[in-house]
């Protein structure tokens, strides 16, 4: 059985940042991933961009209950902290509209960058680790894999992500091991993620892309306005505004049993009263039904409206476009889910080191923990930062 200053369950980017964070401090390290390769989900961040950091990086983008915590977090690893990090590994990026991307414009490159350090350091990688169980024994623990093999460590850091992208590696087992320890376990739903919805709109519309300003409605409550564009599918809704926001519908459907709302105003470029009035210069001028909105709105648009426009009601055309409420049946599956809300409870987490307030020597990092940051490089901050740090602790301590 190996012994090591330090294990890292889980190489996704909390995991592989904690291993370099560890081996520059010169700590026996190894980093033990159920998958056939690290960084799986780093490969598809940000549409295949990977979008890794945001220029506005601070507590407010992140849940209300992680809020302290991810302050103390970035007080000590912050924006330039993580730019420096990156500098220092040598990934070129740049800044577009406050988010950080690499030069390439391919997450892959930012993988290959880690993988280049992680064996530059000569970092030892157990593939096909599926930890089974985890045991402290007096002051080292011992980690058990699903095929015998056995790694013991002084200090082991939880780093195997959230229950999003299944197919990519998650390690639901340590929130089961988590709980084990006594730690609390905040039910995961899926964030940024396509909401279900049936209505006609939709199926006339699928495909169509259109920047929109959105409201999602919680038991007649309006609990977050967002910008951004609109995807209408087979399915329901999805495009950026509609992930932005998913978060709060997603806990009110899944969590607490609410009825949810979209109410999406198609035409934020022109006032209520300047579309009505427009539309009535239209039908005096002789426009037919069909093109009472072309120009306005994509010419699809024309079919998803036939009974209003066919019967010349302006006052219902502009109620639609203005203000269309979709009721929201759902959300899409994990596997459609960007990241996890939910997950090990921030109460018994030091939220300096990191630390488990349970057991001495356990340390969380990343999407692990109850931490969801809004889109736009934020979950990936933390998760660079809370690796870091859970390393920097676990060598320290």
């Amino acid at each position: 059985m190996n012994n090591y200053d330090i294990a890292i369950i889980g190489a996704g980017p909390a995991g592989i940042t904690a291993s370099i964070g560890a081996a520059f401090l010169k700590k026996n390290v190894i980093l033990l991933e159920k998958q056939n390769s690290i960084g799986r989900k780093i490969s598809v961040c940000g549409a295949g961009r990977c979008n890794f950091l945001n220029e506005k990086l601070n507590e407010s983008f992140y849940n209300s209950q992680a809020q302290k915590l991810v302050k103390s977090v970035f007080d000590q690893f912050g924006k330039n902290e993580i730019l420096e990090f990156f500098d220092k590994l040598g990934l070129k990026y740049y800044s577009q509209e406050g988010r950080f991307f690499p030069v390439t414009n391919q997450a892959a490159s930012v993988l290959k960058i880690l993988e280049i350090w992680v064996k530059k350091l000569i970092i030892p990688v157990e593939l096909g680790f599926e930890v089974i169980e985890v045991v402290k024994d007096k002051d080292s623990f011992i980690i058990k894999s699903k095929n015998s093999q056995k790694v013991n460590c002084k200090k082991v850091i939880f780093a195997a992500g959230g229950k999003a992208y299944p197919a990519l590696g998650s390690s639901l087992s340590l929130y089961a091991m988590a709980a084990k320890f006594g730690h609390r376990i905040v039910t995961p739903v899926p964030a940024a993620v396509p909401l279900v919805v049936k209505d006609q709109f939709c199926h006339f519309l699928q495909g169509q892309k259109i920047s929109s300003k959105v409201k999602c409605i919680i038991d007649g409550k309006i609990a977050r306005e967002a910008d951004g564009e609109v995807l209408f599918t087979k399915y329901g809704l999805s495009g950026t505004v509609i992930l932005d926001i998913s978060e709060e519908a997603s806990l009110a459907i899944n969590r607490y049993n609410k009825n949810v709302k979209i109410e999406v105003d198609m035409a934020p470029f022109i006032k209520k009263e300047t579309l009505e009035a427009e539309l009535v210069q239209r039908l005096i001028k002789g426009f037919s039904a069909e093109d009472l909105i072309a120009g306005i709105l994509p010419n699809k648009f024309a079919k998803a409206l036939k009974a209003p426009l066919e019967e010349k009601n302006i006052k219902a055309i502009v109620s639609a476009l203005k203000g269309k409420a979709f009721n929201v049946l759902g959300t899409r599956g994990w596997n459609e889910a960007e990241f996890t809300s939910g997950g090990i409870s921030l109460d018994e987490i030091d939220e300096k080191t990191l630390e488990s307030r349970l057991v001495k020597g356990l340390y969380m990092a990343g999407e692990i923990l109850d931490v969801t940051g809004k889109c736009g490089g934020y979950n990936l901050a933390f998760a660079w930062a809370s690796g870091y740090l859970s390393a920097k602790y676990a060598a320290s301590a």
